[in-house]
This record gives structure tokens, C-alpha cells and sequence, in this order.
């Protein structure tokens, strides 16, 4: 029912004549872009909560949106590798080609966790360039929006003035919510997890969760049942709090280990219109705190 969520969401915000065209490849930055230009952006999102952002299909309506984009916004750091440079060269769009102001990525904006010192097919969906899943930590999603503004009022200088305007109201919007929610996940600090790919990542850094397994061995490649009867070997004398997925992930090695350590077993919503709570960036945080928290009662 929620599949569509974001990009329904996006979709029917009210747009001026002559607003920037923009495709988003995930529904977080979408949100971002609502938050920095308003009406100044009409938004495609390429993804939603329920979609792997690691593949997806070159469908011919994901590249009339490039063909017609003054700006695309996608995560970087090798996660859209599989399917983003196919819509780039099929729609032929020369402003938002890498190098041109028109192409942004929001890894390349802040620290990445978990840069490996040599990658090899061996090792399964390893990212070269580091754990992409940057949005999950509050910092990252403020260096991100400080950036992205800046590149907004390049692309339309007209309407600078409005994006530096919704900037500073967003930043100061961010950092309130920032400071209740860390109040707010202090008992979190310290529990143990167990997730079923290295998804939450950033989220962890930033609450101090230790996530202490992942149901894959080598990311990208399902958990066969000997592996997950040496988790639940491993796991049963200090059992997790709880298993952590996303809506997109598959439910049924997490339920079976969550089951058999007698543990909860979580579906956290990951980005926007994961849940019908996370409506934006600051209830997909909400909701992701309150998920947790829950688990631990």
C-alpha cells in the first residue's frame, strides 16, 4: 500500500511555471530538495523505501526525467553504480553529467564508515568507496543540505536568495530536532544489534548501537541456513536486542534468527515512506527512535 509513498508524495507538492527540474535517485534526497527549494523544484525520486537502491531498472520513464533534469541528486559512493550511469548516457543530458554543476552527490559531502583496503568480487557487494548509507546520521544530513544549497543557487542563481533563506530555516529546524533526539535515544547508547546487511551503519556511529552481526556474510548475497544456525550458535549465551532490516530487505532470515534467540525482530523504515509515519526527514527519524526504543522496553 505505502510502495509508492515517496514518490507520490513528492509528486504532488505544487510546483511554480518555471520551477528547476530535479531527479532524485532516493527518497531522502528528495525530501532534502522539498526542504531547500520548495516550490523552486519539481522532483522525480527514482526509488522508494521498498526498492533496493543497489538495482534498479533503466525504465524509459526514469530517463525522460534525466533527459529533462537541471539537476540530479543521487547518494554516490558506488551505490546507484549498477543502473545510474545507464540513465545518465541513455538520456544524453550534458547539465547533469558528472563534473557539471547539475550532478551532485551526497557522499561526496561528508566522512564515510567502513572504506575497505582492497575489494574484490570475493567479498560480495563491498563498496569501494565506503558504507553509502550516509543519511542515517543527523551531521550528515547538515553538511549534505549546506552543500546542496550552495549548488542550487549555482544552478539558479534567480532564486538564490530563497534557497539560502530555506536553507538557514532547515538548519535551525535540524538542530533542535537534532538535540531531542539525542535526549531522547540515551538509553539506546550501548545495546547490541544485529542488522541484516551493514545498512544501518551510520545510524550506529551516531547513537553508539553496537551491531555485532549481519545476517550476510558478503553483502549482496542472501544468508544460506548454515550460516544463520552459526549466528544463532554465536549469538544465544549474549543475545541482541533485537534484528534490524529495511522494508526492502528480505523478512524472512531475520524473523527466523529473531524467533530463535527469542528476541524482536524490527523493520526499521530506513528512508522516507518506509513506514506511513515517515513522511519526511524528521519523521523518518522520529519513527526510527521510537522503533528502537521500543525494542528495548
Amino acid at each position: 500500500m505505502f510502495r509508492n509513498f515517496a514518490l507520490i508524495f513528492f509528486l504532488l507538492i505544487p510546483f511554480s511555471a518555471s520551477a528547476l527540474e530535479a531527479f532524485v535517485c532516493e527518497p531522502e534526497w528528495g525530501s532534502l530538495l522539498t526542504e531547500l527549494a520548495g516550490e523552486q523544484a519539481e522532483i522525480t525520486v527514482a526509488t522508494t523505501a521498498f526498492q533496493d537502491p543497489h538495482s534498479l531498472q533503466a525504465r524509459p520513464s526514469l530517463i525522460a526525467a534525466v533527459r529533462r533534469a537541471d539537476l540530479v541528486v543521487c547518494t554516490g559512493a558506488d551505490l546507484e553504480i549498477g543502473w545510474l550511469p545507464l540513465l545518465l548516457r541513455r538520456a544524453g543530458n550534458p547539465k547533469v553529467q558528472p563534473g557539471n554543476p547539475g550532478y551532485f552527490l551526497a557522499a561526496d559531502h561528508v566522512r564515510r564508515l567502513e572504506i575497505p583496503k582492497t575489494v574484490d568480487r570475493s567479498q560480495g557487494d563491498v563498496h569501494a568507496q565506503g558504507n553509502p548509507h550516509i543519511h542515517l546520521h543527523p551531521r550528515n544530513i547538515e553538511r549534505v543540505a549546506r552543500a546542496l544549497g550552495k549548488r542550487l543557487a549555482e544552478i539558479d542563481p534567480a532564486n538564490a536568495a530563497v534557497f539560502q533563506s530555506r536553507l538557514a530555516d532547515f538548519e535551525q529546524r535540524w538542530a533542535n530536532a537534532q538535540r531531542e533526539w539525542e535526549e531522547k535515544a540515551r538509553p539506546l547508547s550501548g545495546l547490541r544489534f544485529v542488522a541484516h546487511r551493514p545498512s544501518f551503519s551510520y545510524l550506529a556511529d551516531w547513537l553508539e548501537l553496537e551491531i555485532v552481526a549481519t545476517l550476510e556474510a558478503k553483502p549482496g548475497v542472501p544468508p544460506s541456513g548454515a550460516q544463520l544456525a552459526s549466528l544463532l550458535e554465536q549469538l544465544s549465551a549474549n543475545p541482541p536486542v533485537a534484528v534490524i532490516r529495511t522494508p526492502y530487505e528480505n523478512e524472512k532470515p531475520s524473523r527466523w534468527l529473531a524467533e530463535h534467540l527469542e528476541v524482536v525482530g524490527i523493520e526499521l523504515p530506513f528512508t522516507i515512506g518506509g513506514t506511513e509515519q515517515a513522511v519526511d526527514l524528521f519523521s523518518l527519524y522520529d519513527e526510527t527512535i521510537r522503533l528502537l526504543l521500543e525494542a528495548q522496553e
